[in-house]
């Protein structure tokens, strides 16, 4: 009997899943490695490798291939509306686990916890927002809210609605964040004046502004922790 061999792609597929129990994603993993895997699971019988490739060539990232529309991700060979639908779904299932990983007892320690958890909100979001954290002083959490939404170069930030929701849920203190879409995590002039009009705005009700922290490509700054942006705090 003639012994038939395997497509390359089946032992290559197996290569790869068997890595990624073993050690999962790394700082290392590159972007196309993570959306090859994605694509085993909507594109049947084919290496994904270069369609993983081509998608971030054409959306730039993994979270332009995410968001991208619909009939242009079913452009690409193999990929129908399960595929776009897993693609969506990368994206949601981002947003409830960040979510769900802190509650009313979750009490942060430092601005780094804060910032792992703000990249979780904020993954795949491609128009800039503006948020508001509520604390306690102790750091314990109180709330989140998005509450600004730009195009990808400016957010509209209102000081009032601000003070409303401090108000609302009896914050002694907050931590604002906005990203930078497709740019680079520095605040600009604008955030800096926003910052100290926030700050200003918050002394006459007893609250303080603890942190202002702007995201960009999965990495953040922190006034808080920054010596040149600090003083904006006060």
């Amino acid at each position: 009997m003639e012994h038939k061999e395997q497509p390359s792609y089946i032992n290559h597929r197996k290569r790869v899943k068997e890595k990624f129990l073993k050690d999962g994603f790394t700082e290392g993993t590159k972007a196309y490695e993570v959306l090859e895997l994605v694509l085993f699971y909507c594109i049947p019988r084919v290496n994904t490798k270069e369609i993983a490739k081509d998608l971030l060539r054409k959306f730039g990232s993994l979270e332009g291939v995410f968001n991208a529309p619909a009939q242009e991700l079913k452009k690409f060979p193999g990929i129908t509306d399960n595929g776009v639908v897993l693609l969506r779904l990368m994206i949601e299932l981002t947003h409830i686990c960040a979510a769900k990983s802190v509650d009313k007892k979750t009490v942060f320690s430092c601005v780094d916890e804060i910032g792992t958890y703000l990249l979780g909100r904020y993954a795949g979001i491609t128009d800039e927002r503006f948020a508001v954290v509520c604390l306690q002083n102790n750091g314990n959490f109180i709330s989140f809210d998005f509450i600004g939404d730009g195009d990808k170069s400016s957010v509209g930030v209102s000081t009032r609605k601000i003070i409303e929701i401090v108000i609302e849920h009896k914050a002694t203190m907050i931590v604002i964040a906005h990203n930078h879409p497709g740019g680079l995590a520095l605040p600009s002039g604008t955030d800096l004046e926003t910052t100290k009009r926030i700050s200003e705005a918050l002394k006459h009700i007893g609250v303080r502004l603890f942190d202002h922290i702007v995201i960009a490509d999965g990495d953040f700054v922190s006034f808080a922790q920054s010596e040149q942006f600090r003083e904006y705090l006060k």
